[in-house]
């Protein structure tokens, strides 16, 4: 029964703008006076000839329109949002509803799998071996609206019913550790996410074409601190798994208490934040103490309509509540790429990510990740490759405090769309992960690990003009 509440419930909460959203755009066009709307034009014709080239305007693509706006500057495509502040690539397309009123302007996007997982199926009687009927998901929705000629407000949320459904030791995921349940750390399981994930309001102030200003306030919130989460990154589209560096390079994605302020000139953007640490407890379903005892800052970079780079360093104090003593300086690099193939649904997305952890006393471990989704309409392949370094303790091993593990792991799926309605898709899909570690692990997992999955998705279709 549980399946069939949270199908019907997140259906209803995906749906709930498609009625009147019949005649969807590809677009987030503000409601404007007059003199605005003449100076929006005469802006985005000065835009740079080489990104217009490759940004595809097709109605079938999710490319797109001049006067489309981003979350946080009228001058911006709304393809370049990224989770919390961040950017993605003006050319990636977009899956979600969206309903224009008088005022306000709204969009509706997430991710339903239904799926069976299991992990180290080839050493059941190892360390690590799992297996679950799992069923991650989340519901992100934005409201906005133009305040004057040249203010932005917007607001957004997230809320996610991982815990109801995967419990609060989540699902089985090898090698992953991070957060906590029932007092002890979580070593081969991805922790679920809290209901509420995110609940925020900005406001950015538009100086000129070329310049923004923007104040970010989340309970909880993103900080300016990493890529795009793996769950909004379109390199990951169909990958359901949490990334293994996740706690290396995006984590912070889920804080309760964050402030940003950001400036942008042109191609760059500079982020500075304030936020809690400590990262979330484990009831998912309470609103934790804000601290504001850290701080972020980033640079972000859009050299084109095809690239995304970013660099970023944070100072986390005491994120773990197993270790309240230890604080992490978290340093992260990224490029995302995305392209427009053709006139239909099809594209290729793909993501380079570092990130360092750095706790001192010799704890000090880095992480690289590559990704990318290759989407072909109906079909998709997809993959990820990832390198990290974990410690000992990370993985449970008290008795080995300071040795370091190298884990490697290669993902690769396939994807396919089984039908769709409402301009929502239906898909299905199948993937497998290989482990390669060191000798002293594979006497406790086994050698070469592996580990696979099927699933049943609902998430929304391409932005339709």
């Amino acid at each position: 029964m549980k399946v069939k509440h949270l199908i019907f419930l997140f259906s209803g909460s995906l749906f709930l703008l498609t009625q009147s959203a019949s005649a969807q755009h590809n677009h987030m066009d503000m409601p404007m006076k007059k003199d605005s709307a003449k100076q929006e034009m005469h802006d985005h014709e000065k835009m740079d000839m080489h990104d217009m080239k490759n940004m595809n305007m097709s109605d079938s693509t999710g490319g797109m329109e001049m006067h489309m706006n981003h979350s946080f500057s009228l001058s911006l495509p709304m393809n370049r949002n990224g989770s919390g502040t961040g950017w993605q690539p003006d050319a990636t397309p977009m899956y979600a509803y969206m309903k224009h009123g008088s005022k306000w302007n709204y969009m509706l996007h997430g991710s339903l799998y239904l799926r069976y997982i299991r992990q180290n199926l080839n050493h059941i009687t190892r360390r690590g071996f799992g297996e679950k009927v799992s069923l991650p998901n989340y519901v992100m929705g934005m409201a906005q609206r133009q305040v004057g000629k040249n203010g932005l407000l917007t607001i957004r949320s997230m809320v996610s019913l991982d815990r109801i459904f995967d419990g609060g030791s989540g699902y089985p995921l090898l090698f992953q550790s991070g957060e906590t349940w029932k007092g002890k750390a979580l070593v081969d399981r991805q922790h679920p996410h809290d209901l509420v994930s995110e609940l925020a309001v900005a406001y950015t102030q538009r100086i000129n074409r070329k310049m923004d200003v923007t104040i970010y306030a989340g309970y909880p919130g993103e900080p300016a601190l990493g890529p795009t989460a793996f769950m909004h990154r379109m390199s990951a589209f169909n990958n359901p798994d949490a990334a293994l560096g996740h706690h290396w390079q995006d984590a912070t994605h889920i804080t309760f208490g964050v402030v940003t302020a950001g400036f942008r000139y042109g191609k760059f953007k500079v982020e500075a934040s304030t936020f809690t640490g400590r990262e979330p407890n484990e009831n998912r379903f309470n609103f934790d103490k804000p601290r504001f005892d850290s701080y972020s800052y980033r640079l972000l970079f859009n050299p084109s309509a095809n690239w995304a780079f970013q660099a970023s360093h944070g100072y986390i104090k005491s994120p773990e509540s197993n270790h309240p003593e230890e604080n992490v300086n978290r340093t992260t690099a990224s490029a995302q790429h995305s392209m427009i193939l053709g006139s239909k649904n099809r594209w290729i997305s793909s993501s380079l990510v570092y990130g360092l952890n750095d706790s001192g006393e010799n704890h000090k471990e880095s992480s690289l990740l590559a990704e990318s989704n290759l989407q072909l309409n109906i079909w998709s392949v997809y993959g990820r490759y990832e390198w990290i370094q974990k410690s000992a303790e990370e993985l449970g091993f008290d008795e080995l405090p300071t040795k370091k593990f190298p884990i490697s792991s290669f993902t690769l799926g396939l994807n396919r769309q089984i039908f769709s309605f409402s301009n929502t898709l239906v898909q299905a899909g199948i993937q497998g992960s290989l482990y390669t570690i060191n000798k002293s692990l594979g006497g406790i997992y086994g050698k070469n690990p592996l580990s696979g999955q099927i699933y049943l998705r609902l998430t929304p279709g391409l932005m339709r003009m």
